[in-house]
């Protein structure tokens, strides 16, 4: 969905703020029935600055005049948003634009030309849409049909439950600016960002101290800060995320952070435990009687109330009867120890940098190696590789390894809609590793989903199945299938399922993987498609922690010769057996 109005304080924009609000003022013009030239001039800046490096700074410092494909009009709207923190083309088109309709920006399959026809029809916010699905309004409608109208209700519907949601970076990255304002009242993430859920409700912070003390530091910066009545937190809003600050004084702010750091079925039986042995616990404090206790950590609530240390990662539903078994965090796999990123894409395909560009970002960010993993030929919307453009490819490798860049060869293979792969056996054959994954045909029934991907992770080149379920969080759901008969297929051959760091996707799911830790063998890949991409394996890691998965069940944490002495033995594994 556009993200409304973009508006950033100056001294936090990202490059993120500004690709966004191009793209977004590209959708909105094209809803509008502007000349097409205007929009695909935005979308083309915003694909030229998305591999840009230069920091904002120096961008601004230029004008960001010299950025290819970002003329001089586009240039000076940039600069203006980077200097007074509103970027004019999107406020035009969204003062032009009911709520409602840019809503359904939210439902997958909808883009600009059908909203558009929606909103004609008279059409304007997703509560409407599921009404004339329901009803029969949108079959009718040129362009729709009944097929069509079934696939939107369901859509809508996965729309409207997870409105009220927010992406893990979108969470954790308003949260840390936070922290940034907070210096000095010992500020932490908490909530959902804090315990690595894929979504999050808010962005929220705890504090010691007063909330004068956090309005003196937010004021101005938090739209809407006030008081949440009968409870210590201060709520707003920061570019339309949802936040919250919850405050507490020093000796109670262990309670506090517990509080604010668990699922609310966990919350509950901590307060009722406090309960049966004769204390209140609440994000005041815990107490015995009137008596205000001094537990400045989590650990010392604990330890009063005779409980085990619970880590925040293990604070879901599904941990209750396992979490005491699983490893301690400070054993669980972080993002230090991830030693390849693999799955990456460059200008070979769809990515906006080189190889040799992203090698060199993947030995900054402190890993050792980059494996390449450009689409395959059936994707030509992304400008998948033919073979003869692969080879082309593989060559550039070897001589960039060669010359001492760290590198593997690899390639994204689409899965083809009977299970097949898109290059033959004996090229995949010269490549160091290879990623699987579905790309196309999400509908298809789900016993024939669940053969083709059985099909595709049972294929003896096949190293990594990628983006396992096809979700796109508050997107887009998973394809149905048997997802279970898919990883046992991977068990049997020793293939590796990738945990999609990309914070969009999240995919596998952490309980999943969770149920599969011990069976399984994961690959932690960040689908980077820019050098600032590579940087999502934080988010990864983070689905990766829930899971209880340490370095050991983590291909991508081997160093390069370990990594493909592994495939190696994949290969030979299954040769034998075959």
């Amino acid at each position: 969905m556009p993200g409304g109005c973009a508006v950033a304080e100056t001294q936090d924009l990202t490059r993120k703020h500004l690709v966004s609000a191009m793209k977004t003022t590209a959708d909105l013009l094209d809803l509008l029935g502007e000349e097409p030239f205007r929009a695909q001039a935005y979308r083309s800046a915003a694909r030229s600055l998305e591999g840009i490096e230069a920091e904002i700074e120096e961008l601004l410092a230029g004008d960001f005049g010299g950025i290819p494909k970002v003329g001089r009009g586009i240039a000076a709207e940039l600069s203006a948003y980077a200097r007074e923190g509103v970027f004019g083309p999107l406020e035009d088109a969204v003062s032009l634009v009911p709520p409602g309709v840019l809503s359904l920006f939210r439902v997958r399959g909808l883009g600009p030309k059908k909203i558009r026809a929606l909103w004609t029809a008279g059409i304007a916010s997703l509560e409407e849409l599921r009404e004339a699905c329901r009803s029969g309004g949108v079959a009718a409608l040129k362009g729709f049909g009944a097929k069509s109208a079934a696939t939107i209700l369901e859509a809508v519907e996965f729309a409207l439950a997870s409105q009220e949601r927010q992406h893990l970076s979108t969470g954790l990255d308003v949260s840390l600016g936070l922290l940034d304002l907070l210096t000095g009242l010992e500020p932490r993430v908490a909530g959902d960002a804090r315990r690595g859920l894929d979504t999050v409700r808010a962005a929220r912070v705890t504090v010691s101290g007063s909330p004068e003390e956090v309005t003196a530091r937010l004021g101005g910066r938090v739209e809407g800060l006030a008081p949440v009545e009968g409870k210590p937190v201060l709520a707003g809003r920061v570019n339309g995320v949802p936040v919250e600050v919850a405050y507490a004084p020093a000796p109670a702010r262990g309670a506090l952070d517990l509080m604010m750091g668990g699922a609310a079925g966990y919350r509950d039986e901590l307060r009722e435990h406090a309960r049966t042995q004769g204390f209140s616990l609440s994000g005041r404090g815990l107490r015995r009687g009137d008596t205000l206790l001094d537990t400045p950590t989590e650990a010392d609530v604990w330890r009063e109330l005779g409980l085990p240390e619970r880590p925040a990662e293990y604070r879901e539903p599904e941990h209750d009867a396992v979490w005491q078994g699983l490893p301690d965090p400070a054993e669980l796999v972080t993002v230090r120890d991830l030693r390849g990123m693999l799955h990456t894409h460059t200008r070979w395909s769809d990515g906006a940098a080189t190889i040799a560009e992203m090698a060199e970002e993947t030995v900054r960010l402190g890993h050792e190696f980059l494996g390449t993993g450009d689409h395959s030929r059936a994707a030509a919307y992304a400008n998948g590789l033919s073979i003869e453009r692969l080879l082309e490819q593989l060559r550039e490798v070897r001589e960039l390894q060669a010359a001492g860049v760290p590198l593997v060869a690899g390639a994204e293979v689409d899965i083809l809609e009977d299970g097949s792969l898109d290059y033959p056996d004996e090229i995949l054959a010269q490549l160091d590793y290879v990623v699987a994954s579905v790309h196309s045909h999400f509908t298809l029934p789900p016993g024939r989903q669940t053969e083709r991907l059985v099909r595709a992770a049972s294929h003896p080149l096949v190293t990594i199945l990628g983006h396992p379920t096809g979700r796109l969080l508050l997107r887009r759901p998973s394809y149905a299938f048997d997802l279970d008969a898919v990883l046992a297929a991977c068990e049997a051959h020793g293939t590796v399922v990738e945990i999609n760091a990309n914070a969009y996707r999240l995919d596998l799911d952490w309980r999943v993987a969770l149920a599969w830790r011990d069976r399984l063998t994961f690959a932690i890949n960040t689908d980077a498609h820019v050098p600032s991409g590579l940087a999502d394996a934080r988010f990864g890691v983070a689905v990766a922690r829930k899971a209880g998965l340490t370095p050991s069940g983590v291909v991508n944490t081997l160093p390069r010769t370990d990594f493909l002495a592994f495939v190696a033995r994949q290969r030979a594994a299954r040769a034998s057996a075959g």
